[in-house]
């Protein structure tokens, strides 16, 4: 049996996404910053509120990722998709309550198994601060590549920092 699966955010889900988010600011705060020690439940409403408008565009992809019993363990999406080039950045979260357990790495094949089959996207990129050990780990795990460090990729917390680049492809 999977250890987790994903699907669409819903209304219900902005309790559960704010709790998780308070309970992992220790460990995500780092990493992403929308996950902040004030984070607010009418953050997290507005956040849901706006994904199914990205999806229906085409925009962005973004799912919760879910226990088998049903618990909200974390976050995981499709962002900044160029259509040109038919490629997205893949990203992800798991709630600190549930981390080690490989959620993070079962959402991230599922992620990629709906972008191949249900969209266009030919490549999706996993972009991980060099000092990010855990999620340069799950990148690896689900079977991305590691195609080496890119210089100042990324922005956190108002400093450029060089970023470990992985992709997964189609057919590959």
């Amino acid at each position: 049996m999977a250890v987790c699966s994903i699907r669409a955010y819903e209304a219900e889900d902005a309790e559960a996404l704010w709790q998780a988010a308070r309970e992992s600011v220790g460990e995500v705060f780092r990493w992403l910053a929308w996950c902040h020690g004030q984070y607010s439940l009418a953050e997290a409403v507005e956040w849901i509120r706006s994904r199914a408008a990205l999806a229906a565009e085409g925009r962005e992809y973004t799912f919760a990722i879910v226990g088998a019993d049903g618990r909200f363990l974390g976050g995981c999406a499709i962002n900044q998709i160029n259509r040109i080039h038919r490629f997205g950045n893949l990203g992800y979260w798991v709630r600190t309550s549930a981390t080690r357990r490989g959620v993070a790495t079962e959402a991230v094949r599922q992620v990629a198994e709906f972008a191949f089959t249900n969209t266009d996207l030919v490549r999706l990129e996993i972009v991980c601060a060099v000092g990010n050990g855990a999620s340069q780990r799950v990148a690896e795990r689900a079977g991305a590549v590691r195609e080496g460090v890119v210089r100042r990729r990324l922005l956190l917390h108002g400093q450029s920092v060089d970023a470990v680049m992985y992709s997964l492809v189609r057919g590959a």
